[in-house]
């Protein structure tokens, strides 16, 4: 995966916002990364996909897991891309149709890799991590496309906010 060419393509397509806003987990930002939009086009969502596929390549699993919304458009590419079955976490327990907590299953002893478009606090991530386990999965690793780097842990990651902080200054022509 080309880093520079990913990091290009979001700010291109205004993934990487500056103002104020309030992020998922309560707390302000001067930056909003929006994986969301940036996963709306397909050369991005292969991007990360590959990008995905290359960081898991000495990872052992059997199945990629994801909590809707931002996590599901890459979890199906990462799915796709590494022909790994797939399991959607709801954020809530539906009461209707056949109701649940989840799409998908997961088998006593199953390895999972679980993938989230940006950890900032990685209580989302974390969440997923656990209901693996209460399944009787075993949590093979987490990855995120972009990691914050607000939560005090190390996670896998394709970009950390810094890098592309950074690269946003460097592309931008615009300054003085």
């Amino acid at each position: 995966m080309n880093a520079e060419r990913l990091v290009r393509r979001m700010i291109d397509v205004g993934a990487l916002r500056f103002g104020d806003f309030l992020l998922s987990s309560g707390k302000r930002s001067r930056v909003y990364v929006d994986v969301k939009l940036a996963s709306t086009f397909p050369d991005i969502l292969e991007m990360i996909a590959d990008g995905i596929a290359e960081k898991l390549s000495g990872v052992e699993f059997d199945r990629v897991a994801c909590v809707e919304l931002g996590g599901v458009a890459i979890a199906v590419a990462t799915s796709l891309k590494l022909k790994k079955p797939l399991v959607i976490f709801r954020k809530e327990e539906k009461s209707y149709g056949v109701g649940g907590d989840r799409i998908g299953e997961i088998r006593k002893g199953e390895r999972v890799v679980v993938v989230e478009d940006v950890i900032t606090t990685g209580r989302s991530a974390l969440s997923a991590a656990r209901r693996v386990e209460k399944s009787g999965g075993v949590v093979g690793a987490i990855i995120a496309v972009v990691d914050r780097e607000e939560s005090g842990r190390e996670f896998m990651s394709l970009l950390k906010l810094s890098d592309l902080i950074k690269a946003y200054d460097s592309f931008d022509t615009t300054k003085s």
